[in-house]
């Protein structure tokens, strides 16, 4: 498939990384010449410095004979002008678009926008992801990460193992024995910075970071057994009232167990419009950072603090303080990767990756039409992939201990029928099945081959 990338920062970067890594024809398009420089360097990939909207550029780029465009630029008009362009001088079929203008995203406009005047197949909403990623890791507070899949039947949860752990030191196969009925597997551990696929025979260690695969209905047993609280959430404090805050309060309002949520916001006109949006939820004007307006929000009686500000200093530190307080769970939105590491160090219980969720999200949409859902772990270090099974496949008929997949692939969940069940060595895999596959980064192109969703992507 040949794809052309315009934009070369963090989710062009990853993007890019992923589909030329599975032997896609990948040219990148920024107008800075250095990050252009990174990508060639560093993937196997074209460069090419210019505006991706400008027709002369996107003809360098090979836009004549290519099948897909990603518009991730830094500017939504850019991206929207850029899909145009593909469609109306190349005639690119497929194409997508990354807007942040919470006033494109809305319904009355961007149903008109991209079936009668711009042509855009997908949009993606960076805020709106990282929204559902901010609700998600609030549905389960004891989680540093959280995902759904298989139609909300099976939850992906991302685990820091403590010293009062009740299973430490066992090995995996042991806890399957020990708990028979329970609908869960751990299909990654992360210790000392590596991240892997563990093996029957492997136990767990104080400091783990583990990912678990559960079926939803046993997540509240799967976070007992792994030495987690369940405690239902009333009170969340928000602290910044912008898109992604504001989106959250408002789904917050929307459910029916009524949490009370408050919101901070620095801005005195943006704390105003989101007061004037919200029916239910107080909205305080100040300085998240400021102990006192922190003191205000009653932050040391909040079940949970979610930082969500356009600076992630500020989220960490606001995390921080509120921890101080006596909140026993604080959020923060970071998205520079390099200060990832602190979280743990800082006692900052969950983060959201703003780049990690985007890049997630445009992959969901360009895989093949049999690949359901793919969720990004850690910095692109591995994907769960959740697929159907083809007839073709070479996993369709087989018994899952006979099939030889790589290394650092487990399988975490199988549907059949539409019921999500626990997969055994002696589980068969018919067609038609869904099956959600752990798969380190190196290992992606085999399971693609394994699935038979590498040679189409349409």
């Amino acid at each position: 498939m040949k794809v052309i990338i315009c934009g070369a920062g963090q989710v062009g970067w990853q993007i890019a990384r992923h589909l030329s890594g599975e032997r896609n024809d990948v040219t990148v398009v920024d107008n800075n010449p250095e990050l252009v420089r990174r990508a060639t360097d560093t993937l196997d990939v074209r460069g090419v410095a210019g505006f991706a909207s400008y027709p002369g550029v996107l003809e360098r780029a090979g836009a004549r004979d290519c099948d897909l465009i990603i518009a991730a630029t830094h500017s939504d008009e850019v991206n929207m002008v850029t899909c145009q362009v593909a469609h109306s001088i190349f005639g690119v079929t497929r194409k997508i678009a990354r807007l942040r203008a919470q006033d494109y995203m809305e319904q009355l406009y961007s149903d008109l926008y991209r079936r009668d005047h711009l042509p855009i197949d997908v949009v993606i909403s960076p805020e709106r992801e990282v929204a559902e990623a901010a609700l998600q890791r609030l549905a389960a507070p004891s989680a540093f990460d959280t995902e759904s899949f298989m139609g909300g039947q099976a939850q992906l949860l991302g685990l820091a193992l403590e010293e009062d752990c009740p299973v430490l030191e066992t090995p995996l196969r042991q806890l399957t024995e020990l708990f028979s009925t329970l609908r869960a597997i751990v299909v990654g551990v992360r210790r000392e910075g590596r991240l892997f696929a563990p093996d029957p025979g492997d136990q767990l260690f104080a400091g783990d970071q583990i990912y678990v695969m559960s079926h939803t209905e046993d997540v509240a047993r799967t976070l007992e057994i792994f030495g987690k609280a369940t405690k239902k959430q009333e009170r969340v404090v928000i602290v910044g009232g912008g898109n992604v805050g504001l989106s959250v309060a408002r789904a917050l309002e929307a459910r029916t167990d009524r949490i009370r949520a408050k919101v901070i916001e620095k801005s005195r006109p943006q704390a105003e419009f989101a007061a004037d949006a919200l029916e239910r939820t107080i909205v305080l004007h100040g300085d998240g950072m400021a102990s006192e307006l922190l003191d205000e929000a009653d932050v040391a009686r909040a079940d949970a603090v979610l930082a969500v500000t356009d600076d992630d200093k500020t989220n960490i530190l606001v995390a921080v303080r509120a921890k101080q307080a006596g909140c026993p769970m604080a959020i923060a939105l970071v998205n520079d990767p390099s200060l990832v590491p602190m979280m743990a160090a800082l006692d900052i219980d969950a983060y959201i990756n703003p780049r990690a969720t985007t890049v997630s999200s445009i992959l969901r949409h360009i895989r093949h039409g049999r690949v359901r859902a793919i969720y990004s772990i850690g910095d692109a270090e591995a994907e769960m992939i959740e697929a159907q099974v083809l007839s073709t496949s070479p996993i369709t008929g087989r018994l899952v201990r006979d099939i030889a997949f790589p290394e650092g692939v487990l399988v975490g969940a199988l549907m059949k029928a539409g019921k999500v069940v626990k997969p055994t060595g002696d589980t068969r895999i018919d067609e038609g099945d869904v099956i959600a596959l752990f798969a380190l980064a190196a290992d992606i192109p085999e399971v693609e081959r394994l699935l038979q969703v590498s040679i189409d992507f349409f």
